[in-house]
């Protein structure tokens, strides 16, 4: 078998074996980037941008040969209740490398583009997933078939708000309607976080819980509403001469701070539960890809409180994402070196 030959193999069946929720590295790192940039690190924003904006394109690379060639494992995955919701970082990390492009680049029309993209993408999958997992015969039970990776929906969501929002300013002529619409969808992410959220807590406190199942999407318990918060923060700076949005800032400032408040509150929770799960229950630490959902909570938490305290006026708040920047960030460099010696040097080893 030739070197060429074996190459195909491999890319090949790294396809077919792709996660659902890899994007969700793209997400990770596009957040991680723009923390940087609002910590005036700007060398290190422009240089995660670049490393995105090359993930992005191998992983649709591999996710297109999957569509194409592995499309019944696609079928299968998208209607399964635990790997399902893994799709729907492919939307969320489409908007975050359209956010990254404005903010970092002030690239509007390629943001404009990756927008509607992601718009088409959210339909397709939200309702795909949706309606798959409701009219399936054979359902797994609560404990098993619902995890923090369901959140997801609600993240892809409002990452479809905060990029509409970011491009409303650019474009004068659709401003108010494009508000309107990015208002609903922020509280359509609400209404999904909330639904899921009691579930999801439920599952939590009333079923078994062992170190295996508690996996770190969990973490998307407090990216969720990080995300929910930036959405707001974001519809609150950009109510200055929208009547709707000016009659109803109140509302929307009580309701952002409200849900910063509850992914305040999951900080210490998750960081409780990890000990449990890798020193108390002495799981081991093993790069799994599912440890971008809990980078990214860490980075959008950071950008949420950084855009909060920009948007309510109240500097005090400014003192967390000063300090927290630095845990996001040696969280990536932690995920980020464990990946490359999981997808390259073990190979060497063995």
């Amino acid at each position: 078998m030739t070197n060429t030959t074996k190459q195909q193999g491999t890319i090949a069946s790294a396809a077919a074996n792709l996660f659902p929720g890899y994007f969700a590295l793209v997400m990770a790192t596009g957040i991680i980037s723009i923390a940087s940039y609002f910590a005036e690190l700007r060398s290190l924003a422009w240089t995660l941008f670049a490393l995105n904006i090359l993930a992005y394109l191998i992983l649709w690379t591999f996710l297109l040969i999957r569509l194409i060639a592995f499309f019944p494992r696609v079928r299968a995955d998208i209607t399964d209740h635990v790997r399902g919701p893994g799709f729907f970082t492919v939307i969320a990390g489409t908007c975050l490398l359209g956010s990254q492009s404005i903010i970092i680049a002030g690239q509007y029309t390629a943001a404009g583009f990756l927008w509607l993209f992601g718009l088409v993408l959210w339909v397709l999958v939200m309702y795909t997933f949706f309606t798959s997992v409701t009219v399936r015969e054979n359902k797994p039970p609560l404990e098993i078939g619902i995890n923090g990776t369901w959140l997801i929906a609600a993240v892809s969501t409002q990452s479809i708000s905060v990029l509409g929002t970011l491009l409303a300013n650019r474009f004068s002529s659709y401003r108010e309607p494009l508000l309107f619409f990015t208002l609903c969808m922020f509280l359509l992410g609400c209404m999904i976080y909330l639904l899921l959220i009691t579930l999801i807590f439920y599952r939590f406190t009333f079923f078994g819980l062992t170190s295996t199942t508690l996996t770190p999407p969990y973490w998307i318990n407090m990216g969720a509403v990080a995300i929910t918060t930036l959405a707001g923060a974001r519809l609150i700076l950009a109510s200055s001469d929208t009547r709707l949005l000016t009659e109803i800032l109140p509302f929307v400032k009580g309701f952002t701070i409200f849900f910063w408040a509850a992914g305040t509150w999951w900080i210490p929770l998750l960081f409780i539960l990890g000990f449990w799960r890798h020193v108390y229950k002495r799981f081991p630490l093993v790069y799994d890809p599912q440890y971008w959902g809990m980078v990214f909570p860490l980075g959008m938490y950071t950008v949420c409180t950084f855009q909060l305290s920009k948007a309510i006026n109240f500097e005090p708040l400014l003192l967390i994402p000063q300090y927290f920047f630095y845990i996001a960030l040696a969280a990536w460099l932690v995920t980020s070196v464990a990946m490359i010696d999981s997808l390259l040097f073990k190979r060497f080893r063995h």
